[in-house]
C-alpha cells in the first residue's frame, strides 16, 4: 500500500511539473539593440516592417526605404485606411501612393468598431482602398469591445472578413493582441493570417496558434518619420512573404 501511495505521489508531482513548465515557461528569444532604430529588435527575423497612420504626420517614404542598419531595413508597412463607418485616415492617400512609389510593400488596415454598422464598415474600406499586385492582404484591426457582447463581435467581424474576402479575392489578415484573440476571438478565426501585438516582455507572443506578423514595439525610430513608430517582424522567409502578397 505504501509503495502504491509513493508511486501515486510521484505521478501527481510529474503531472504538476509538466503543467507548470508548459504554463509558465516563456520562450525567450534574443533581442539586439540598434541605436539607429531606438529599440531592441528580435533576432533571427529577416523581414522587418512598420505600421503608420496620421499620427506619424508627413512621411518621407524614400528615406524609410533607403534606411539600412547591419542588413536590417524596412520591407513593409501596414497603413491605416479607415475606422468605423465613415472615418478615412487623413494621411492614407498620400501614404498609400508614396509607399508604393518607394517600393515598400504596403498593406491597408481598417480599425473595427463593433458597435457600428458592419456593412458600412465594409463599404468605407472598399471605397477607400484599391489593391494592386504586390500588396499585402487587407487587415481587420480588432482590439476593442466597444460595449459589445463577444458573440456579437465575432459575428460582425466574420461578416466584414467574408465580404472583404469576396470583394478582393484574398483572405484578410486579423490584427489584435494575444489576450484579446484568446479571450474574445479564438478558434473561430484560426484560418486567418494573424498579425499579433505583444510588447514589453522579451519572448514570442503568448498565443497557441501560428502567427504571420508580430508587432513587438511602439517606440521605434525610422529615417523619414519624425515621431515614434510601431515595429513588426514577419514570421517567415522571403519566399513565404512573397507568397502572402496579392498575385492578381
Amino acid at each position: 500500500m505504501k509503495d502504491q501511495l509513493a508511486i501515486l505521489l510521484v505521478v501527481v508531482f510529474l503531472v504538476l511539473l509538466v503543467f507548470f513548465l508548459v504554463r509558465f515557461n516563456k520562450p525567450k528569444i534574443n533581442f539586439i539593440t540598434y541605436p539607429e532604430f531606438g529599440i531592441e529588435l528580435p533576432d533571427n527575423f529577416d523581414i522587418h516592417g512598420i505600421d503608420v497612420s496620421k499620427y506619424q504626420k508627413n512621411i518621407a517614404w524614400d528615406a524609410v526605404k533607403s534606411m539600412k542598419v547591419k542588413e536590417i531595413k524596412i520591407h513593409f508597412s501596414f497603413i491605416k485606411a479607415t475606422e468605423g463607418e465613415n472615418l478615412v485616415d487623413t494621411k492614407f492617400a498620400n501614404n498609400w501612393a508614396q509607399a508604393k512609389k518607394s517600393q515598400v510593400a504596403r498593406g491597408a488596415y481598417h480599425f473595427f468598431r463593433a458597435n457600428k454598422d458592419v456593412d458600412k464598415q465594409v463599404a468605407i474600406f472598399i471605397k477607400t482602398v484599391k489593391l494592386d499586385v504586390g500588396d499585402l492582404p487587407p487587415v481587420l484591426d480588432i482590439e476593442t469591445l466597444d460595449n459589445t457582447a463577444p458573440e456579437k463581435i465575432r459575428a460582425k467581424a466574420k461578416i466584414w472578413l467574408d465580404k472583404i474576402e469576396a470583394y478582393y479575392g484574398v483572405k484578410p489578415i486579423i490584427y489584435t493582441n494575444a489576450e484579446f484573440y484568446n479571450k474574445y476571438l479564438g478558434s473561430d478565426f484560426d484560418d486567418y493570417p494573424l498579425w499579433v501585438a505583444h510588447y514589453f516582455e522579451q519572448h514570442r507572443p503568448r498565443i497557441q496558434r501560428n502567427w504571420h506578423f508580430w508587432q513587438h514595439s511602439d517606440r521605434g525610430n525610422v529615417n523619414g518619420i519624425d515621431s515614434k513608430v510601431d515595429f513588426n517582424v514577419f514570421n517567415g522567409d522571403s519566399t513565404d512573404f512573397e507568397n502572402l502578397l496579392i498575385k492578381k
